[in-house]
């Protein structure tokens, strides 16, 4: 899959999580378990052929060395992604981001990048990201 090849709907969720979880230059494994569990979990997924995530992987770990990289997934996924799975997207992606307990600055404006991008309302984004928060809590 390169970075001309359109992606579906759930390849477009797939690199915003991958997105999220590379933006702070590591991919941790509680990130990368979260993502598997969330693909082979979700009604959204229910199709889905989970070996296409390498490459999905790899076509956002390859845009990522591009300078106008993040421009182009945004494009990529903006084509793909239907309106009704935005926040779906944004939720996912706040899942995976919180997964590690730790939210860096550069996750947090890779975040923001993605509410900006798929237009999620403000009042939205927080409930979305109050969910995470509470999902992700440890003891």
């Amino acid at each position: 899959m390169s970075s001309e090849t359109s992606l579906s709907a759930q390849d477009a969720l797939v690199a915003l999580m991958m997105a999220v979880s590379l933006s702070d230059e590591s991919v941790g494994t509680a990130e990368l378990v979260t993502i598997e569990a969330l693909v082979n979990n979700l009604p959204v997924f229910a199709n889905y052929d989970a070996d296409r995530m390498q490459n999905v992987s790899k076509t956002v770990f390859d845009l990522f060395e591009e300078e106008d990289g993040l421009d182009a997934l945004f494009g990529l996924v903006n084509q793909a992604l239907p309106e009704k799975l935005h926040e779906t997207a944004y939720a996912l992606c706040c899942d995976v981001a919180a997964a590690d307990g730790l939210l860096g600055q550069t996750e947090l404006r890779m975040l923001m990048e993605i509410r900006y991008q798929l237009d999620i309302d403000r009042l939205a984004a927080a409930a979305i990201e109050r969910g995470a928060r509470a999902r992700h809590v440890t003891l």
